[in-house]
Order: structure tokens, then sequence, then C-alpha cells
């Protein structure tokens, strides 16, 4: 009988330990992802023109006007700078 509660010990013992370890493991996490957070919207670093291939006039008909990311009347969400509504980037993704 010793020996099954020994075996019952070590089972409870086992299992205390898992749940401590997930509890900190999901704070742990937790407090990651907050920091994580709060650095990415903080920071919100752009692009500059010359590393997205931007330049002042349209290609193939497409423009930074017509693009998801352009921010009127200069301005874009992704690269740095001021941003022509005729310029173009290898980024451009047009308006739905």
């Amino acid at each position: 009988m010793t020996k099954n509660i020994r075996e019952s010990v070590e089972t409870a013992q086992i299992a205390n330990v898992s749940r401590r370890q997930l509890l900190q493991g999901a704070t742990l996490a937790a407090g990651s992802a907050a920091i994580l957070g709060a650095t990415i919207t903080s920071a919100q670093a752009k692009m500059t023109q010359a590393a997205a291939g931007y330049q002042d006039k349209p290609k193939d008909g497409n423009s930074c006007s017509t693009c998801a990311l352009f921010k009127a009347p200069n301005g874009c969400t992704l690269v740095d700078g001021t941003i022509s509504p005729d310029g173009w980037c290898r980024f451009y993704a047009k308006k739905s």
C-alpha cells in the first residue's frame, strides 16, 4: 500500500509541475506578445524610397494615387518621404 501512496504522490507532483510550467509559459507568452505589440505600433518604421524602387512617374498606367498604401495628399504607409500621387514603387497594390 505504501508503494501506491508513493506513486500517487509522485503523479500529483508531476501534475503540479506541469500546471505550474503551463501557467508560467502562458504568462511569459502573454507578456512577450504585449511587449512586441507595443514595439511594432510605436516604431512604424518606413523604408527609404530607394529601397522601395520609388519613382516620381507612373509605371504601366499604375500610380500611387490608385495604390492602397497611398495616403493623400503626398504620403505612403510603407515608403518614407514625400510621395507624388503620380509616382510608383514596386510595392504598388491597387485599391479595391
